[in-house]
């Protein structure tokens, strides 16, 4: 007999070991062996492009064989990044570690939102998406604030000991993600006709796929322009943290308070995913209003130059970016058909980077020159 919550608390498991890293900080670790600005650049340019690729075939591939499976890639795809990284002794396979992780967040991506929805849809537990959403945001956000704290531990030990350890927690996320159970809507025979498929056919049937997903968002234009708009707004709360780390700084904020900084502008965003709960009956266009104003205010106070002003204002747009998101997802989720559902999610995080690829480099001189 299928156990609701026992996958519901499965999935909380995996969230959790799955965003404590000691290797949070990357970009530092990086630093401090002597990659310059230029090369790290590029190591990231190159997560983005395996991620444009690799998005939404990951979501194809998810609904087609299973969310479950497409974790499990996920967990195996971080695994080899973690230990290419600890092995690495030049850009180049810096940058093949940063693919897979890259891969590891596309298989990830869709999967787990698409297998909690359907598991609930499955119970008739739908009404609950959109807690889980909230309880998933809030580790997010506290997972990524305790890495950041930590970030000091991995560059004290060195890189190699703290991504061999980044690699055993890979591995037991693996072990635990076993524990889910598959839950495939298969509404359209798709599965089925993929089995025993020739190369050719196979490709015809992902063409097929890819076509009806894209004629939903052409015919239910609500639902395009909800992804777009939640991608645009989390977009700039994105770049205001990303850009904080380095006014931050020029504001005069100390090495050891930074971490500590980021931390609270994270519990922001467990503010804002516990506020929308709160707000349950309130229409989504007036919630997205105030949102999109808690982001932009977020912006202006970070221009103030005032370090505990600028802290101020990345807590009020993490709040504001998470309320929106949780709630357009919730929103989403009940438009999606089930087959479809982890391919259309992909979709909507391809228009989150292609979004971040036009606004990274404006924000940059954004923050730059103003």
């Amino acid at each position: 007999m299928f156990n609701l919550k026992k996958q519901i608390n499965t999935l909380y498991i995996t969230s959790i070991l799955g965003n404590l890293s000691i290797t949070g900080a990357w970009v530092a670790l990086l630093a401090a062996r002597g990659f310059s600005l230029v090369e790290i650049g590029f190591a990231e340019t190159c997560f983005h492009i395996t991620s444009l690729i690799f998005e939404i075939p990951s979501g194809l591939m998810a609904d087609i064989y299973g969310r479950r499976r497409m974790l499990l890639v996920s967990n195996l795809m971080t695994f080899i990044g973690n230990i290419v990284m600890a092995l690495s002794n030049s850009l180049g396979l810096v940058c093949l570690s940063i693919s897979f992780h890259a891969l590891g967040y596309n298989f990830a991506s869709g999967s787990g939102e698409a297998l909690a929805y359907d598991s609930m849809k499955l119970s008739k537990a739908e009404e609950g998406y959109e807690r889980y959403v909230s309880n998933q945001s809030v580790i997010y956000r506290i997972a990524s604030g305790i890495s950041t704290l930590v970030a000091g531990v991995a560059l004290l030990i060195g890189y190699r000991p703290a991504y061999l350890i980044s690699a055993v927690s890979s591995a037991i996320t693996f072990a635990v993600t076993l524990r889910l159970t598959e839950v495939m809507p298969d509404s359209e025979g798709y599965r089925e006709s993929f089995e025993g498929s020739r190369l050719k056919a196979l490709l015809t049937q992902v063409a097929a796929y890819f076509k009806d997903s894209l004629s939903f968002l052409v015919e239910n234009k609500k639902a395009t322009k909800l992804m777009f708009a939640n991608s645009f707004v989390g977009a700039i709360d994105v770049l205001l943290v990303f850009f904080l780390q380095s006014t931050l700084m020029s504001a005069g904020i100390t090495d050891w308070a930074l971490g500590i900084a980021l931390f609270i502008m994270q519990l922001g965003g467990v503010a804002g995913a516990r506020l929308v709960l709160k707000a349950k009956n309130v229409r989504y266009a007036r919630v997205f209003i105030i949102c999109t104003i808690g982001v932009i205010s977020g912006v202006l106070l970070e221009h103030t130059g005032v370090a505990a002003i600028m802290v101020l204002g990345g807590f009020i747009s993490a709040l504001a970016d998470d309320a929106l998101q949780i709630r357009s997802d919730a929103l989403l989720q009940g438009m999606f058909p089930s087959d479809q559902r982890a391919t259309l999610i992909s979709i909507s995080s391809f228009t989150f980077s292609v979004i971040m690829i036009v606004l990274s480099p404006l924000a940059g001189y954004f923050f730059s020159v103003w």
